[in-house]
């Protein structure tokens, strides 16, 4: 490249710290990088924006992928991308977003700590269905366009503050997310172990090789279960999270112990399992046979003949091929009853939750030795989330790892339908 045209092009090129106030207003560190709060110099209109910087030098596999998807991904349920800075200087890439002033873990946080006070806080009746829509909606138009999130939790759904967009959800960190309509090897072979372990199908704990759809699903009735009840469902201890074998005992024992264990009439194909073998070994049927979902949210207070837990049911339904799809889910009964579903979550009350925190090098340091490290929320900090696990255990051939990137890269527009979904207009 010409010398002159290079410096020319380089002065030319936009950079962030030119356009953007954001120091010391750090409010997030995930799997990837660090997510600002930060407002354009020189603007009067006073709107905020979330840059994150990703870690590293130079565009890693995971930042080809995002920014391609979320070139192309428009929802009003997807986290939008407003622009990619690139810095030839010291080779770091921006992401610019829309702020989200909320994510479902702090709010989550906000009522759990109230209700071990006995506080009352005051919200909408119609919030958690409101909650619950939005995500809906957000991944079916995923889902219908081919792609798998894999990563849902809390910390990844972010709500929107005040502002033009209020009370609107958004689903966030795109970074583990794939095609899955032909992919040039299994997905079980390119990412072993996928999903934040919480949150995690039992038919990836259970080594599945060829997973669907269906695991974003589980994940999303999973934080339906602790919308309803402030707290996680299938929590389990973590002292062994690094591990990068998919099988997980204690995961599938916290599961089985709500659920009850599966039958073979219910999941007929768990015996084609590839970790069914050590299933049998490690597990006793008759150790849970008082297990089930519906002792579990009585104790929340959740009766199991209302319309919210029969569809809590459908989404946290263990064998894969049976679970609710996100389009069928949308149309349940649940969404029919009063209240209905609002576009804006607090249905024009107060907020009552605190907005972000600015975090210090020193929270970093603690995020570093703690399980936070992984949160991995575009904007949130993620602490006390359960590591999401991104290892890879066989890296693809350098041919499949360059084909896949162009891939990726080259990402037609042609593939995704830009149309938002028709179910607002129907039912607002």
């Amino acid at each position: 490249m010409d010398f002159e045209y290079k410096q020319k092009t380089n002065a030319e090129r936009a950079k962030v710290e030119d356009l953007f106030d954001y120091e010391g207003c750090k409010v997030g560190r995930g799997t990837y990088g660090h997510v600002y709060k930060g407002k354009r110099k020189n603007s009067t209109d006073g709107r905020e924006y979330a840059l994150k910087q990703i870690e590293g030098t130079g565009i890693s596999m995971s930042a080809c992928r995002e920014i391609a998807l979320l070139r192309e991904l428009k929802h009003p349920n997807v986290i939008s991308l407003q622009k990619v800075f690139l810095s030839h200087t010291d080779r770091k890439v921006w992401l610019l977003f829309d702020y989200a002033e909320h994510d479902l873990w702090h709010i989550i946080k906000f009522h759990r700590s109230a209700k071990a006070n006995k506080k009352q806080i005051d919200v909408p009746k119609n919030m958690v269905k409101s909650l619950l829509f939005q995500i809906l909606d957000g991944i079916h138009y995923l889902h219908a366009n081919w792609v798998l999130h894999r990563d849902l939790k809390p910390a990844n759904i972010l709500v929107m503050g005040e502002g033009e967009e209020r009370g609107r959800v958004k689903i966030a960190d795109m970074g583990f997310a794939r095609l899955f309509n032909s992919p040039l090897k299994p997905l079980a072979d390119l990412d072993p172990v996928v999903v934040t372990f919480w949150y995690r199908a039992p038919e990836l704990l259970l080594g599945a090789r060829h997973y669907t759809k269906a695991i974003d699903i589980w994940a999303i009735g999973c934080i339906f279960a602790e919308l309803l009840t402030y707290e996680p469902i299938f929590h389990c201890r973590q002292e062994d999270i690094k591990t990068s074998n998919p099988y997980h005992h204690d995961q599938l024992d916290r599961i089985f112990n709500v659920m009850g264990f599966p039958q073979d009439k219910d999941w007929e194909d768990i015996r084609k399992m590839p970790e069914h073998g050590t299933l049998t070994k490690d597990f006793k049927r008759s150790n849970y046979v008082n297990c089930n979902l519906v002792k579990y949210m009585e104790k929340h207070k959740v009766k199991p003949d209302s319309k919210q837990f029969h569809l809590l049911q459908k989404l946290l339904t263990m064998d894969p091929t049976k679970r609710i799809t996100s389009e069928l889910a949308m149309k349940d009964p649940y969404f029919l009853e009063d209240p209905l579903p609002s576009q804006d979550v607090f249905e024009g009350k107060n907020i009552p939750y605190p907005k972000r925190e600015f975090l210090t090098d020193d929270d970093d340091d603690k995020a570093d030795t703690g399980a936070s490290k992984a949160g991995g929320a575009d904007q949130s900090s993620g602490h006390n989330q359960p590591p999401a696990k991104r290892v890879r255990v066989m890296p693809p051939s350098t041919h499949i790892h360059n084909v896949q990137a162009q891939q990726q890269l080259q990402f037609s527009s042609s593939n995704i339908q830009t149309s938002t979904s028709s179910t607002y207009t129907s039912r607002f």
